[in-house]
């Protein structure tokens, strides 16, 4: 099959690009031809990217962008009434001219797709057309994005019922679809998975060291991590990952000597022996969908602590695979470093056990199967 993924962004640390690339790859491995189409901006930094690149068989094609006047956050780059009635991305799509469309996100990209539904299977009437959504519900917009954000899911996700599939990548988020009026049979539950090579790949030494992986940036509230590390003096903190600016310069203002940052990690091999060095990996989030690193850092049998948020309670059984903690509670991240580190032995190894076996099920080989059912 011709498979196109269409994805906001395709370059930087961002969970939903991870899915994509993956995903990707994984079809591309099962013999479909792959276009991935984006913007030209890579996430987190905002700096301007090729607008192709070649990615082992799959082609990328980033257009130019035109942000939103309302949101940072919202760049228009397929169809947008400041943009010429049919967009080079439209042009591209039509001389692909793909059997699947996969689009991610609850986006303005994916309203535009939608609008395009009829006039695109008109002309090919077999096309399917699928949505994933990447589990939006849980965040918290200020005024004014908050009431334009509900107006427009209100209306746009109306009219979802129109796409082949709706895709869900939690199972907390699939109440969310249903209260907006997507049938039940319409959804479709595939999560975000991780590379073969976090389960095979052979284990390197491990130190008395915490690990934070991922993007730097406000919603992963660091600077509650960086109030913690001031009371573990003799451990070291690892911070790894992209970093926004303003962002990067307030944390340093208060990092304290056993904190260190460091740039992002892009290397599988690399990436993975970063996770073995760490014997404690936390996610202090104020929200998250389903975090990536979190499943990535289990599947390598790091004892995890997470913030209650929605993503996290799905993925850690309290004291059973992991630990969660209140968000944004000091005292309780605290105490559950301390909690860990007090463990015995007969402990830590029932709970890294505990924590591998319960993200076998996200390998992507396994989960490439169930998608493709879905597509085919």
């Amino acid at each position: 099959m011709r498979i196109l993924e269409i994805c906001p962004f395709s370059a930087g640390i961002c969970g939903v690009w991870a899915r994509v690339k993956q995903e990707s790859l994984e079809l591309s491995k099962k013999g479909h031809e792959v276009h991935i189409f984006s913007s030209d901006i890579e996430k987190g930094t905002n700096k301007k990217v090729d607008s192709f690149e070649e990615l082992e068989g799959i082609n990328i094609f980033r257009f130019k962008t035109t942000s939103s006047l309302i949101s940072k956050n919202v760049k228009y780059w397929f169809e947008h009434k400041y943009l010429p009635i049919k967009s080079k991305a439209r042009k591209k799509l039509e001389d692909f001219n793909p059997d699947v469309i996969i689009t991610h996100l609850l986006h303005p990209h994916s309203a535009n797709i939608e609008r395009l539904i009829p006039y695109l299977k008109k002309k090919k009437p077999s096309l399917k057309i699928f949505i994933v959504t990447h589990a939006p519900f849980n965040v918290k917009r200020k005024f004014p994005l908050n009431i334009a954000t509900k107006f427009w899911r209100k209306f746009s996700t109306l009219r979802m019922n129109k796409f082949t599939k709706v895709i869900a990548i939690t199972k907390w988020e699939i109440p969310y679809l249903l209260n907006l009026g997507i049938s039940k049979e319409k959804i479709k539950y595939v999560p975000n998975g991780i590379p073969e090579e976090f389960f095979s790949q052979k284990k390197s030494k491990e130190k008395n060291k915490i690990l934070f992986l991922g993007r730097i940036a406000p919603v992963k509230n660091l600077e509650l991590l960086f109030s913690v590390a001031k009371e573990f003096p003799n451990i070291d903190f690892s911070i790894v990952g992209a970093s926004e600016k303003d962002y990067l310069k307030k944390l340093n203002l208060t990092k304290s000597s056993n904190v260190t940052i460091y740039p992002p990690i892009y290397n599988l091999k690399e990436k993975i022996n970063l996770i073995d060095e760490h014997k404690i990996f936390v996610l202090p989030s104020k929200r998250e969908a389903m975090p990536q690193s979190l499943i990535e850092a289990m599947s390598r049998e790091k004892i995890v602590i997470s913030s209650n948020t929605d993503g996290g309670k799905e993925i850690v059984q309290n004291n059973e695979n992991g630990f969660l903690f209140k968000k944004g509670n000091k005292e309780d991240l605290r105490n559950k470093i301390q909690k860990v580190l007090d463990l015995k032995n007969y402990e830590i190894l029932k709970i890294q056990k505990n924590a591998k076996n319960s993200v076998e099920r996200f390998k992507w080989s396994n989960l490439i199967k169930d998608l493709e059912q879905i597509i085919k």
